[in-house]
């Protein structure tokens, strides 16, 4: 038996049509359950998207709460400075680690092409790195910089500061001297923080590798040419590297910060 359509239509009057819509009905997927303003199924019950586990943000405003920043670069400083102090306690007891290291830079020195070898070795001279910060710290400062570039240069003068007292203190004899004061490098110190201070300065993302270039090519320069062990080189990045890595993760996370605040 079939039934006939019924009428829609309100207590006043007869007109069929499709069903109106009723404020305060139908308002589960809107408001939640109990138009609390929760994003829920109105059973209940936990929603089936990702749109329902995002927190509201200030009071009647929509938005998310946005994710905790990791530390992978506070990290990476805390292994590099680790490093630098293992690297340090075994030249200062002459640890296995560097008997190990002037048994490997004396078969190395002497290797490969000596104009290349020299070249790279004066890459860390103050007077061919030192003019490459301060025009990349002019630079910057012309662009407006100016509190960048002066901790660069403030990174620069910090070079002597750290490194001639470890070099007083360890009194490392060079591989080809009887003289001492080799640990750390201050060549290989020298060319890391003027040429990736001044990669950061001007452009990141294009300079930055060929200043790791450079100051890879110091290094192997100090050591084929037996101006340095390669724990004097290594002890160098390790303390450079790190300290830089711990500043730039502590800024980036104070910059952050008050980004959130305001």
């Amino acid at each position: 038996m079939r039934e006939e359509s019924r009428s829609q239509g309100t207590a006043g009057g007869s007109r069929s049509g499709p069903p109106q819509f009723r404020p305060g009905r139908a308002l589960a997927h809107r408001a939640g359950a109990s138009g609390s303003g929760t994003p829920h199924r109105s059973d209940g019950r936990p929603p089936h998207t990702p749109r329902g586990e995002r927190r509201t943000g200030p009071p009647g405003r929509p938005g998310t709460t946005p994710p905790v920043p990791g530390r992978p670069a506070f990290v990476c400083a805390l292994l590099l400075l680790c490093g630098f102090l293992l690297v340090t306690w075994q030249v200062a007891v002459h640890g296995p680690l560097a008997a190990l290291d002037e048994r490997w830079g004396r078969a190395l020195v002497g290797r490969g092409p000596a104009p290349l070898a020299e070249l790279g070795a004066d890459l860390g001279n103050v007077p061919v790195a030192l003019p490459v910060l301060a025009a990349a710290a002019a630079y910057a400062a012309w662009r407006g910089r100016r509190r960048r570039a002066l901790y660069a240069l403030a990174a620069m003068a910090l070079v002597p500061a750290l490194v001639v007292p470890l070099k007083l203190l360890l009194d490392r004899p060079g591989p080809l001297t009887q003289a001492t004061g080799y640990y750390p490098s201050g060549h290989t110190a020298t060319a890391l923080v003027a040429y990736c201070g001044a990669a950061l300065l001007v452009h990141r993302r294009v300079l930055l590798p060929v200043a790791a270039v450079l100051t890879a090519a110091t290094g192997a320069g100090l050591v084929l040419r037996g101006y340095h062990w390669p724990l004097d080189v290594a002890g160098s990045l390790l303390l450079f590297g790190g300290g830089y890595l711990a500043v730039s993760s502590t800024g980036r996370r104070r910059s952050s910060g008050r980004t959130r605040r305001r």
